[in-house]
């Protein structure tokens, strides 16, 4: 596997993640990095490129999600019917739905370059070639697997979409394929919605791409290309979806991120995330980055039930969710809010406020059982 960047021998997060070779960062990574920008546990795992359901599994915990064996092998199997023939079927589908003027029909391979497969060659050439189209000094329909980079927690992350495609009233389109099905027209819609996060990653990345060389932004465009299955066959259909939305989220949430080196500095020199070492040196370090659980955490991350059981020995608010959590402000553990609901503690000047709203809550739920 690439690795995401060449490492410095003084790399602390490589030093954490030991031997392993890292995972690299990937669009659904960062959207669910992004989901929860207050967990410094994702972030640190993620920037070291720990395998997190690896990790998870080491510390006796079986990630319970993720895209089945089928899924994955239906994906591909789709992926490569859109690509077979130097994209015929996405060309067509430029041509048909998307009135693209094709006069010709340049796809690029950028899989690899020269046969050498290195990220930073392949994000060289992605850049080289972006400027030449942009410019109005090359023609291109379509790049094929380009490498763009984003700045994700102070870490450089390399990020491939399926494909760009410069034709459609002369902007340039990140295009998504995906296996969900488009039945009369319409999507699964949080399959579709997931799908929109990713597409907005990859805008982001191309915006850095064209602000590094200096080119006009307003040549990318808003929307993006996705391509899935029409119907219950395996013709591939496509639509453009708006992504406005999507991209003020996302930008607001990275810049919300803090500097995973930082994370990482506050951890003692013995800690180690290095999945071959044991489950007590294994946890005595997760435990010493704090985390942010939710219960929205189980839906996208391998480490949630672990956390979620840290969360329940400490009787964190977070653990009944963000809302309670942020209703509790200055109060960590809902076993002090008890006591001093029960007065058996008396809180202090930054949580009488809260009291107050508990004790209005309580009073309002003792009149409703009584009405009842």
């Amino acid at each position: 596997m690439p690795s995401q960047q060449s490492e410095h021998p003084d790399d602390r997060l490589a030093r954490l993640r030991g031997p392993q070779p890292p995972q690299p960062y990937t669009a659904r990574k960062i959207t669910a990095l992004t989901a929860n920008p207050a967990c410094a546990r994702r972030a640190v795992l993620d920037a070291a490129g720990v395998d997190k359901a690896l990790l998870a599994q080491q510390v006796g915990y079986e990630p319970r999600f993720g895209q089945s064996p089928f899924a994955l092998a239906r994906e591909q199997a789709f992926h490569s019917l859109v690509k077979w023939g130097s994209y015929a079927e996405l060309i067509r589908l430029l041509r048909e739905q998307l009135s693209v003027p094709v006069a010709e029909a340049h796809v690029t391979d950028l899989n690899e370059v020269g046969g050498n497969t290195a990220l930073h060659l392949r994000e060289r050439e992605t850049r080289r070639l972006i400027a030449h189209v942009a410019s109005g000094q090359d023609i291109r329909l379509i790049l094929d697997r380009p490498v763009l980079t984003l700045q994700v927690a102070g870490r450089t992350a390399y990020l491939e979409p399926d494909a760009l495609t410069h034709r459609i009233e002369g902007k340039f389109h990140v295009v998504l394929i995906r296996s969900f099905a488009a039945i009369d027209g319409q999507a699964n819609p949080t399959a579709v919605a997931e799908a929109a996060k990713q597409a907005a990653v990859y805008v982001l990345a191309l915006h850095r791409a064209f602000e590094t060389a200096s080119l006009p932004t307003e040549q990318i465009s808003h929307e993006f290309l996705l391509v899935c299955p029409k119907d219950f066959s395996n013709r591939p259909y496509g639509r453009l979806i708006d992504l406005r939305q999507e991209l003020d989220a996302l930008q607001f949430q990275l810049s919300r991120l803090r500097r995973a080196e930082d994370l990482a500095a506050q951890l003692p020199g013995t800690a180690t995330l290095d999945t071959a070492r044991s489950a007590g040196e294994l946890s005595s370090s997760i435990e010493a980055l704090d985390a942010s659980y939710t219960p929205s955490c189980l839906s996208f991350c391998e480490m949630a039930r672990y956390c979620r059981d840290e969360a329940d020995g400490c009787a964190s608010p977070a653990r009944l969710g963000s809302g309670v959590r942020n209703d509790l402000p200055g109060i960590d553990s809902t076993r002090t809010a008890l006591d001093y609901l029960d007065g058996v503690a008396a809180p202090g000047e930054a949580e009488a406020e809260a009291v107050d709203l508990l004790r209005a809550a309580a009073r309002l739920r003792r009149l409703r059982r009584r009405a009842a």
